[in-house]
């Protein structure tokens, strides 16, 4: 079992976690107390959640990046979200009551995580804290974006082309980053997977867009041109 102790060096994140908005700073040693939290830390590509297991458990990335996927029967996967430090993830699974997961959560890179019991959030304790209301509105939130997200990469996947996913993803991440340069959570292969493109036709794609004018890259950094309009065609 973890001590408060364990999560002081992830303080500044855990406070800055969406679950613990208008919760001041001196309840939370009381609050991760009473909500039996305990921390666990993966080395990148282990599998921190599997598809399978039971759904109850909320987790908190505290340091890292972790990716949501779904695999098929033969193996064919694709990256439903990128989750980073102060973000949740499983908890829309504990919520609905879920007997299983339907997904695996895997380790992006190193990572540290930070479990809590679901129904430790919404059942009151027996010390009746005071967070716990706060906590339930918090936690409703959170699950109202992550339908909000959900919807976000549902416009992206009913565009007809590669070019049209791959436009419409990055018009969204630099609208996000409120700059037309910006920095996206995936490498090639993971872009491939979360917008459910074939990697090559992806990277062909984009080679066309950056001869095009209309967008600049190295790497995941990527620098779009205001002064060009994309169009569809050419596309795959």
């Amino acid at each position: 079992m973890n001590t408060i102790k364990d999560f002081e060096i992830y303080s500044e994140v855990i406070k800055s976690s969406p679950l613990f908005t208008g919760i001041v700073p001196e309840d939370i040693s009381a609050m991760l107390t009473c909500l039996r939290a305990s921390r666990s830390s993966y080395f990148k590509g282990e599998y921190i959640l599997s598809a399978g297991s039971p759904a109850r458990d909320v987790g908190l990335v505290l340091q890292g990046d972790i990716h949501i996927i779904k695999e098929d029967f033969w193996g064919n996967r694709s990256i439903i979200a990128n989750i980073g430090p102060g973000e949740l993830f499983g908890e829309a699974f504990a919520c609905a009551g879920a007997t299983s997961l339907p997904v695996n959560a895997v380790a992006a890179q190193d990572c540290a995580v930070m479990f809590i019991d679901y129904r430790k959030v919404i059942t009151t304790c027996s010390s009746a804290c005071t967070f716990h209301t706060g906590l339930i509105q918090n936690m409703l939130k959170i699950l109202a974006m992550k339908n909000k997200m959900l919807m976000e990469k549902l416009g992206h996947m009913t565009k007809r082309s590669t070019r049209e996913k791959l436009l419409s993803y990055l018009s969204e991440q630099a609208v996000k980053a409120e700059n037309s340069h910006f920095t996206i959570p995936f490498d090639r292969q993971e872009l491939a997977d979360y917008l459910c493109v074939e990697r090559s036709a992806m990277s062909a794609e984009l080679s066309k867009l950056k001869k095009d004018g209309i967008l600049d890259y190295r790497k995941n950094d990527f620098i779009l041109k205001a002064d060009k309009t994309p169009t569809s065609i050419g596309g795959e």
